[in-house]
């Protein structure tokens, strides 16, 4: 059964990654190999994180299955064995990829060969494990150095000297960590930036709006364009390539003017408000559950995000409505994840690290393969220390040191809060925002937002409307 479903999450992986990495060119036979070694490493660790991200919710519906059929034939093979090994295969997978696959990858693909040696895979890949090792000796260095500052007794010292039991769990600890805290960064940007996304994904409404006039603009501005283009002479080529970046500019604004004008009064008035209304809930119940935690985390002990100590799979429901609220934990889920990565790519210094379709070198979709799997699988982490699910968190994932730290855990839940709701603010009151600065004559010292979340389109007069 685990074999099946990581063999599927492997073919979906693969379709993915092939979508956007850039088509070979005409390469040696040598870089080819390379090149498709990295392939496939690259796309078994986005199975791994496809497989942490659905832990969670693979786990909160068995439990409830189990608990509906407790008899059922068919669902013999669905036991509390089976989520226990899932957990255990997606920690130590996540391990290998984190500090084996991806930096051998990372290393062989940029490797040449040591000087003096004959040039070849053989050579290359010398390279690469001697460099493994240094890394290996530089991150076991600097572990230890920070156990040193951090906890300074014997006991603590000779824990490090064992490798597999204590170093590599203690050292994902704090990988754990650091992707926790991204998530912290990246979710409440990610949560206002939905809106702006699913608003450039759907139609919207045309209030007071006359498309076919606001058509005619755009076809003679591409007319004329076309014919600045036509007469300009092929000597000025910077001319020439900035007028044909404003044709592209207008041909899109066109095509997505054609599209508004082709969608139904049903897509138009009711899809669009019905995504908004859906996201701005599945946002507030998120912060409801977090305000709810941070109260339990206050008069009850037992609400810490610990390991499996609770009743076993299949026993007694994790959720006050049942079914119901199961379901309602995993659409959560999801949609903490979708955010936590659209707000990933949002942040200025994660910009030019997007991906994009058939253009993507093997490094920079190594470094996005490697991103994904830090959220992914901090994710399960995430969820259980900010209440939106009560399932234990089982194998190494629940022997977290942090996760026993109470303040630790108090400050994770009020900075989610406060930042989901600061961001929240921020994204629904940007409109108001920037007219009180035009009306104070502030506009011209740029104390606006990010012009990249502000809506701004031309009216059918050729001023700017602002939505």
């Amino acid at each position: 059964i685990c074999f099946l479903l990581f063999a599927v999450l492997y073919i979906v992986s693969y379709f993915i990654i092939t979508r956007y990495k850039r088509k070979a060119d005409e390469q040696e036979d040598e870089d080819a190999i390379v090149n498709r070694i990295s392939l496939f490493l690259s796309t078994f660790t986005l199975a791994v994180s496809a497989g942490a991200v659905l832990l969670l919710p693979f786990s909160i519906i068995s439990n409830e299955i189990l608990l509906s059929f407790p008899q059922n034939y068919y669902i013999q093979w669905l036991n509390g064995s089976l989520i226990h090994g899932l957990w255990n295969l997606a920690s130590l997978f996540s391990n290998l990829c984190l500090f084996v696959l991806m930096p051998f990858a990372f290393f062989f693909l940029e490797s040449e060969g040591f000087a003096g040696l004959k040039k070849g895979i053989r050579a290359r890949i010398l390279e690469t494990l001697v460099m493994l090792i240094l890394l290996a000796l530089l991150i076991l260095g600097i572990v230890w150095v920070a156990s040193a500052l951090i906890d300074n007794d014997a006991a603590s010292m000779e824990s490090l000297y064992d490798l597999w039991e204590f170093y590599l769990p203690y050292l994902y600890s704090c990988i754990s960590l650091m992707g926790c805290l991204l998530l912290l960064l990246c979710t409440p940007v990610g949560l206002s930036r939905m809106f702006t996304v699913m608003g450039q994904l759907l139609v919207k409404p045309t209030i007071l709006e006359d498309l076919d006039e606001q058509m005619y603009i755009i076809t003679l501005e591409e007319e004329a364009i076309q014919r600045r283009l036509n007469g300009v002479s092929s000597t000025v080529e910077h001319q020439a390539a900035e007028l044909e970046r404003e044709l592209e500019k207008v041909k899109s604004r066109k095509t997505n003017l054609e599209r508004r004008k082709k969608a139904s009064a049903w897509e138009r008035n009711l899809v669009y408000p019905a995504v908004m209304i859906l996201l701005l809930i599945e946002t507030s119940i998120s912060v409801l559950l977090v305000a709810l935690n941070i109260l339990y985390l206050l008069v009850d002990e037992t609400a810490m995000p610990k390991g499996s100590g609770g009743p076993g799979i299949g026993n007694a429901s994790l959720s006050t409505f049942g079914f119901v609220g199961a379901a309602l934990e995993i659409i959560l889920i999801f949609y903490l994840m979708v955010s936590s990565v659209v707000g990933f790519y949002s942040l200025r210094f994660f910009e030019n690290f997007t991906p994009r379709k058939d253009d993507t070198t093997m490094t920079k979709i190594i470094g996005n393969c490697v991103s994904i799997l830090v959220l992914s699988s901090a994710l399960p982490v995430m969820s259980r220390t900010l209440g939106i699910t009560r399932f234990d968190l089982l194998g190494d994932f629940g022997r977290f040191n942090w996760l026993g730290n109470f303040y630790i855990v108090l400050s994770y839940n009020l900075l989610f809060a406060i930042m989901t709701t600061l961001c929240l603010v921020r994204k629904f009151t940007s409109a108001v925002r920037e007219e009180l600065l035009k009306a104070l004559g502030l506009d011209k010292l740029h104390l606006s937002n990010n012009p990249r979340d502000s809506e701004t389109k031309p009216s059918a007069n050729g001023h700017q409307k602002t939505l």
